[in-house]
């Protein structure tokens, strides 16, 4: 039995154990399980500053938990990526946007029909993101990214993580006058941070296995020890109803106000199709699955993407995608699905054990340093990539900056991505390089320009 499994996700053919993907999954998971308890405040407007839409916290937790393991074991089962799934970050405030939209005075809906509705507009979205990919118009996007914008993918995104890392362990803070290292380094918050940080990085020096994931239990000793976090009274909790948000989508009234909504249907659409391309293609450079600059497989991986954002709107969800911090699973060594099918069944585990697991998760906000450290030193790790670029051909150099620098600046894969896809085919014509580039290279320019005036400003 274990040989066959071994067989079929070719754990051997890419020199990896099944332990370390077992440790893979689970360190994939504790860097992202935070979205367990952020996605049900954003999507029920708990946030600070946000309006309450109606939504239940309680129901859409377990419904969060549902939609990433769906996705994470339909993109281990069907692509054998090592790339965990769940609600995007981005897609969802844009989502609680459109919920608003939906109940100002414009559209009118009343109640549970505004968040009913932007979820029928979410469901949409997925089965556009379906046909794109069953026509084979994601693999063909892909197959035009040059090697050097791949490698400019990765490391964008490892200084976009990075980024997230510092700002997670609070000593990066932003306020209106941009990003600035924070005076307050009398902080348990940074104590935490420092201790787990440098913990993590001699083990990741020493080569010690598992050191992403023994950082992070370092980082939570920390915080016991500091009393910034306690166990639970009862680790084990019966998880509540889902009947609140599941399978509410209205289409009646989504197909009543169509024209004034469509927008949004494509804003979602672009938003998912380039932030799952940059993904896949960072955290597959990282993993070494690009073979011949294609990564093998893209799009069964497409496809689980789409049918996790199907799901995921089934679930009361916004957009379902890849998630970058996959890279941490990959950084200890996962190489095949099985790392993302064990993360995608710890998240079925946290639907009974969610207070054991926000013990982590939950860290008081804003910040979360227990697993800040190892978004940092992944970061690091993944910006190796950049010595790859052709720098010295400024065609590609200029292009590929645009797309390093655009990610982390602009905290959106998918913009990154844009500002690299869109000066990429412009230099080449303007150099008299055009015939290197196929005539689809140049029309996702113009798509993705179109995109930014039109659709970002609807």
């Amino acid at each position: 039995m274990i040989n066959k499994l071994l067989s079929f996700f070719e754990v051997r053919e890419r020199n990896s154990m099944l332990s370390v993907e077992i440790v893979a999954g689970i360190t994939t998971f504790m860097t992202m399980s935070y979205i367990i308890f952020l996605q049900p405040n954003i999507l029920a407007g708990l946030m600070p500053g946000a309006q309450p839409t109606g939504m239940d916290k309680g129901a859409l937790l377990v419904t969060t938990c549902m939609a990433a393991a769906f996705g994470s074991i339909l993109m281990g089962v069907l692509a054998n990526y090592p790339i965990a799934l769940a609600p995007g970050m981005g897609e969802n405030f844009f989502f609680v946007s459109l919920v608003a939209i939906c109940a100002s005075p414009a559209i009118g809906l009343k109640g549970s029909e505004a968040w009913q509705t932007a979820l029928a507009a979410v469901f949409i979205s997925g089965i556009i993101f379906l046909l794109i990919t069953l026509l084979r118009i994601r693999k063909m996007i892909m197959n035009i990214i040059s090697p050097s914008l791949q490698y400019a993918i990765a490391g964008g995104i490892g200084m976009f993580i990075a980024l997230i890392g510092f700002r997670n362990s609070g000593l990066i803070v932003a306020s209106d006058a941009g990003l600035f290292m924070t005076n307050n380094f009398h902080s348990k918050t940074l104590l935490i941070f420092a201790v787990g940080f440098l913990a993590t990085a001699a083990m990741q020096a020493l080569r010690i296995k598992g050191a992403i994931l023994w950082g992070i239990l370092i980082g939570a000793s920390i915080a016991i020890a500091t009393g910034q976090i306690h166990f639970p009274s009862s680790p084990v909790s019966a998880p509540p109803d889902i009947s609140s948000v599941f399978m509410k989508m209205d289409f009646p009234n989504l197909m009543s106000h169509l024209p004034a909504l469509i927008p949004f249907i494509l804003i979602f659409t672009v938003m998912v199709v380039f932030d799952t391309i940059g993904t896949l293609v960072g955290v597959g450079t990282q993993a070494g699955l690009m073979k011949n600059n294609q990564l093998p497989k893209c799009e069964r991986a497409f496809a689980a993407d789409a049918c996790g954002t199907v799901f995921g709107a089934l679930c009361g969800h916004s957009t379902v995608t890849s998630y970058i911090e996959s890279a941490a699973g990959v950084e200890h060594g996962g190489r095949t699905g099985l790392t993302a099918i064990v993360a995608g069944i710890c998240f079925l585990v946290a639907i009974f054990f969610s207070p054991f697991i926000g013990m982590i998760a939950d860290y008081p906000p804003p910040f979360n340093p227990i697993t800040a450290p190892a978004l940092v030193l992944v970061g690091a790790m993944m910006l190796k990539n950049i010595s790859k670029i052709s720098w010295d051909d400024y065609t590609e150099s200029i292009p590929a900056f645009l797309v390093l620098i655009g990610i982390p600046f602009c905290s959106n894969i998918g913009d990154g991505l844009a500002f690299g896809l869109i000066s990429y085919p412009v230099i080449k014509l303007l150099t008299g390089k055009r015939r290197e580039l196929s005539w689809l290279t140049y029309f996702i320019g113009a798509i993705l320009v179109m995109y930014l005036l039109f659709l970002r400003t609807a």
